[in-house]
């Protein structure tokens, strides 16, 4: 989500809006123009500095169109641009709009993710391997129950991020105080033609149409949470990639790992590294949205909401580049069953406290196979849930 991005869809909500009106027959005809090229990616950096003196971007972004339309001799337009508008309107929508477009991107990436992992699931459903617990060596597991766990954990994520797109992606148009009042009093007190442009400018936006949120924040810490979400998958997955991989274990690896600097007989794991780091920082984000809306004050805060869009954008951002690093690195995966196996041999009498147990109550759970439970069954479970047909909620 660049600063690029969110002018374009700042862009698109004057533009939906002044189209609103228009249609709804509040603004004249001649009041229609093209808000998207009175602007532009080259004016980033003055409207940001302007944003300095007001405190939002919207201010000297309709200043701006303004100028440039009557320049153009587009003097209905400049005169009907943004009325009934605050700028908290348009700055909540404009993220809106990048969050949708982010989390289409993520939730394709998910989708790949959950193919390619429920195919390892498969392949390893019964290749044992040791399991570790306090980074010791404990009783034995299938590789293919350690990539269910990824397996679920992305799913999770995918379930978070599916079910914001299925709530729908709101609209934020409620005037200086949550109000309308100012639409209202441009559609000369008609409450239908207000309601009118209310809807034209959603259905165009492709938005859902709710009462102003000006201070219940709820779309923006869910979008947050969702993002989280899918990082704290891809942590799961980062976290047992290091530690499998690790020169001493040996047995999953990352394919084209980086090199180092000094040392070049190394393959740094590198999209696993990138991960974690992504996993660490991610919450601590996404903490910041879920202050800032406990902090709201009146119907608009002062400095609440403000300290949303950079936050918002740059956890959108890191969670948008964590997809393709991790589609790539389940895809970039090397497992050795043969190294799972000589741990797993080399540490045969780990297990024998629990044996030793199972054979008090009459129980012999045989070789180290025989002792690995329901992983085929839980493994079974997850693999249900990843092919399971979508059932809307």
């Amino acid at each position: 989500m660049s600063s690029a991005a969110l002018l374009r869809a700042m862009l698109d909500v004057e533009q939906a809006w002044l189209d609103a009106l228009v249609t709804a027959g509040v603004a004249p005809a001649a009041a229609r123009v093209e808000v998207t090229s009175l602007a532009g990616a080259g004016d980033v950096a003055t409207l940001a500095q302007a944003a300095v003196a007001t405190g939002t971007p919207v201010s000297g972004l309709v200043a701006l169109l303004r100028e440039r339309a009557e320049s153009r001799g587009e003097v209905e337009a400049a005169r009907w641009l943004h009325r009934g508008l605050t700028s908290q309107d348009v700055v909540d929508t404009a993220l809106v709009l990048c969050l949708r477009e982010a989390a289409a991107r993520i939730a394709r990436a998910l989708d790949e993710q959950v193919a390619s992992l429920a195919h390892l699931v498969r392949a390893h459903v019964s290749t044992p391997m040791l399991g570790r617990t306090l980074t010791q060596a404990a009783t034995p597991t299938t590789f293919g129950l350690v990539a269910s766990g990824w397996l679920a954990a992305v799913l999770d994520a995918a379930d978070d991020l599916a079910a914001a797109t299925r709530r729908g992606w709101p609209i934020q148009a409620g005037g200086a105080v949550g109000t309308s009042a100012a639409l209202l009093e441009l559609c000369a007190g008609e409450r239908d033609r207000a309601a009118a442009v209310l809807a034209h400018a959603a259905d165009a936006l492709e938005l859902r149409l709710v009462t102003p949120w000006h201070t219940v924040r709820t779309p923006i810490t869910r979008a947050g949470d969702a993002l989280v979400r899918c990082a704290d998958a891809w942590g799961l997955l980062a976290g047992d990639v290091l530690l499998l991989g690790s020169t001493d274990v040996g047995e999953v690896t990352e394919a084209d790992g980086g090199g180092s600097s000094t040392m070049p007989h190394k393959s740094n794991p590198v999209r696993a590294t990138l991960l974690r780091r992504l996993a660490l920082t991610a919450p601590g984000l996404a903490s910041t949205l879920h202050v800032a809306a406990g902090q709201q004050a009146s119907q608009r805060a002062p400095g609440a909401w403000h300290a949303e869009a950079a936050v918002l954008a740059d956890l959108a951002r890191q969670v948008a580049a964590g997809a393709e690093l991790a589609t790539a690195l389940v895809g970039s995966l090397e497992i050795h069953p043969d190294v799972m196996r000589a741990h797993l041999d080399a540490t045969a009498g780990v297990d024998s406290e629990q044996r030793v147990m199972a054979g008090l109550v009459g129980r012999s759970p045989g070789g180290a196979e025989g002792y690995l439970g329901l992983a085929e069954h839980a493994c079974a479970q997850i693999l249900d849930r990843a092919t399971a047909p979508e059932v809307p909620s």
